[in-house]
């Protein structure tokens, strides 16, 4: 039996943040892993994680630009180690390392570091972060893999996909038409998805620019699902609805906003694209793209090169604008071809993401002996 602790201090919602729900959701999938969670902020991960009915451990928001609040947060996390037994703690991410990495350390329990991201020791969190060795360091892609050594050379690793909800909504003809309509789409539009956060990086412009050398193909339409978390991406929010527009496709693209139903969404597609111009590390959404039937583009960049292949989608150059709408005219053209990437796209998801799979490859991973653990 192991008693895990996951320690996570995020305020956003992403990525690291579905996988921490889907952890929580299929935990009883492997009775010898007992998993609860410390969280440093309120919100919709907390929301959600009440909801599967983990146990949640609340720690004081930790604020790098005022140390007090960050002092008072590792207090609390060694109050909360004394008090309790747990037999390893997982920091997620540089912040969740930074912070709590060390408290770890002094509690002489074995400390995990799940890299979410691809390191550069650049940052200042990453810096703080190499200060802390894990005895374990777990990779969500070959790609993180590849990046840990630039902070961790000699920490052993293993490369770890992520648990993920594979139960996919079966709707019904009426709901796609509803679900369509809603956003006003016709039911004999080929629809092209993206779902991500509202960040530059994942390619919005590229997938806009590849589409308005579709304008003679009258039959797409395009959604952009996902709400600006923060002002800088109200703006950018705002200059994609202005780029749609001077490319002449305002009328065919959708920016939906934040949606809490993307599973829904993805259902009621076609196609899902996302013309990544940064890294993705891995790329949940990816993962329930496929689970949901659509074909996948993608850039050859990063986490997707380990999960597209030839069979369920397609990887194109990153920032290749019109590599990308020569990809998607195929797909929008060749119903038969989508149909057949689409049939494949399930099994793939399966292989890679299939959550009792994954949480007892985890708890392997975790059972497995960890370097001395050294006072601080």
């Amino acid at each position: 039996m192991i008693r895990l602790l996951h320690v996570y201090s995020g305020n956003l919602y992403g990525g690291i943040e579905t996988a921490l729900v889907a952890l929580a959701r299929h935990r009883d999938l492997c009775p010898e892993l007992t998993q609860e969670v410390a969280l440093c902020f309120d919100g919709r991960l907390r929301r959600e994680l009440d909801a599967t009915g983990i146990r949640v451990h609340g720690l004081p928001a930790p604020r790098a630009s005022v140390p007090h609040t960050v002092a008072r947060a590792r207090r609390a996390l060694a109050a909360l180690l004394a008090n309790e037994s747990f037999d390893r703690v997982v920091c997620h991410a540089a912040w969740s390392q930074a912070f709590f990495g060390g408290i770890v350390r002094r509690a002489r329990i074995p400390l995990v570091f799940w890299a979410h991201d691809a390191v550069t020791g650049r940052h200042w969190t990453e810096r703080l972060a190499r200060r802390v060795p894990p005895d374990f360091a777990i990779c969500n892609s070959r790609f993180t893999a590849d990046a840990l050594t630039s902070i961790y050379p000699d920490v052993p690793s293993t490369v770890l996909a992520y648990a993920v909800d594979l139960q996919t909504p079966a709707l019904t003809p009426g709901e796609v038409m509803d679900i369509r309509g809603s956003l006003h789409t016709k039911d004999d539009h080929v629809v092209i998805v993206q779902a991500s956060r509202m960040e530059a990086w994942k390619g919005h412009a590229v997938l806009l620019e590849a589409l308005a050398q579709l304008a003679d193909r009258r039959q797409w339409v395009c959604w952009i699902v996902g709400g600006p978390q923060r002002a800088a991406e109200s703006t950018y929010a705002d200059s994609l609805r202005e780029l749609a527009r001077r490319l002449g496709i305002a009328d065919r693209v959708r920016l939906v906003g934040a949606s809490t139903d993307v599973p829904r969404l993805l259902a009621a597609a076609d196609i899902y694209c996302q013309a990544n111009i940064g890294a993705e590390p891995f790329g949940v959404v990816f993962i329930e793209a496929l689970a949901a039937g659509l074909p996948v583009v993608a850039s050859a960049i990063g986490g997707p090169t380990d999960i597209i292949t030839d069979a369920c989608g397609r990887l194109v150059p990153p920032g290749d604008a019109t590599a990308l709408s020569a990809t998607l005219r195929t797909l929008v053209d060749d119903g038969s071809l989508r149909r057949l990437l689409g049939r494949a796209a399930p099994r793939r998801a399966q292989q890679l993401c299939d959550p009792p799979t994954q949480i007892r490859r985890l708890y392997e991973a975790l059972a497995s002996p960890m370097r001395s653990v050294v006072s601080a």
